[in-house]
């Protein structure tokens, strides 16, 4: 009896085990060995070791450098762009009271939304002869003539983030509409007493107070970014001029349209390296949080 109480959990866990050993442990174990080799496609398993030649050939390529770029300023707009977006949302539906309420389900339509179609969608309304968003510019007076927004490399990419943006901040709408409500109304009324305006009981009171709920978004939209391919590719395919050429858009084209197996690998396992470094000081920031509020509560 005390045997089998002692395997349950493991019994319970042990599909989830397999999943991630069968679809992520081996996958990421065969990416770093490819990656210290000089592996084709198109002759996969007759790759030889040539130890860190792939690395250092990536992070001596200007090149690849810009791709490093346009990856942190893509994530850093993504992040900045759908957090605060969706912290103006949140904070306007949570001011919805009776029936009005249910205009708060309109805000995920752009979540919904299936991915490829958005971006052919957008691809038609940015068309530089007969796009809607060049038509209504200018019918406003804001441009002159029109602009080729996705084959410019000055507005490509501000015109994928805006997409982006578009596209993923219902999500952090919704999750921080979530920790708003869960806000005690005390700590609000106690500020009103004490007589603060609207913006201090703001800063004061809702950030501190949602800041946990706008930490782990911020992580989920980072690593989301450094992982975006559909939406990127089919819009631009990482140009015009490599442009909007992100990490992921560059391990494609190095691994099947160059063939070079091993240098994408490698390019994948740096990636890998950025979010696991991003990730392990989000933990580092959250239990030194967390320590300092046992702290404060203990003094």
């Amino acid at each position: 009896m005390r045997r089998r109480r002692s395997l349950t959990p493991y019994v319970f866990i042990a599909p989830a085990a397999l999943y991630l050993v069968a679809l992520m442990a081996y996958p990421l174990a065969e990416g770093i060995r490819l990656s210290v080799t000089d592996t084709s496609l198109l002759q996969p398993r007759d790759g030889e070791y040539i130890g860190l030649d792939n690395y250092k050939t990536l992070l001596s390529d200007s090149e690849f450098l810009g791709t490093l770029w346009t990856t942190l300023v893509y994530t850093v707009g993504c992040v900045v762009g759908a957090v605060v977006a969706g912290l103006l949302a949140a904070l306007g539906m949570n001011r919805l009271t009776g029936h009005s309420r249910a205009l708060r389900g309109l805000v995920i339509i752009p979540w919904a939304a299936p991915i490829i179609p958005v971006a052919l969608i957008s691809t038609w309304m940015l068309d530089n002869q007969y796009g809607v968003v060049n038509w209504f510019l200018q019918a406003i007076g804001i441009l002159d003539s029109n602009v080729a927004w996705l084959s410019n490399q000055s507005t490509a990419l501000p015109a994928i983030l805006a997409i982006t943006i578009w596209r993923i901040f219902p999500f952090s709408a919704i999750v921080i509409l979530a920790a708003l409500q869960g806000v005690p109304d005390e700590l609000y009324e106690a500020a009103k007493v004490d007589g603060t305006s609207r913006l201090n009981r703001f800063r004061h009171v809702t950030l501190p107070t949602i800041a946990p709920s706008l930490t782990i978004l911020t992580l989920f939209i980072t690593i989301w970014s450094l992982r975006r391919f559909d939406l990127i590719w089919v819009l631009t395919e990482g140009g015009p001029l490599g442009s909007t050429t992100t990490l992921v858009i560059d391990l494609y084209q190095s691994a099947f349209r160059l063939t070079e197996l091993g240098l994408g690998s490698a390019i994948g396992v740096i990636g890998f390296g950025i979010s696991t470094v991003i990730t392990a000081v989000y933990f580092v920031v959250q239990s030194r949080g967390a320590a300092a509020t046992r702290r404060r509560h203990a003094e």
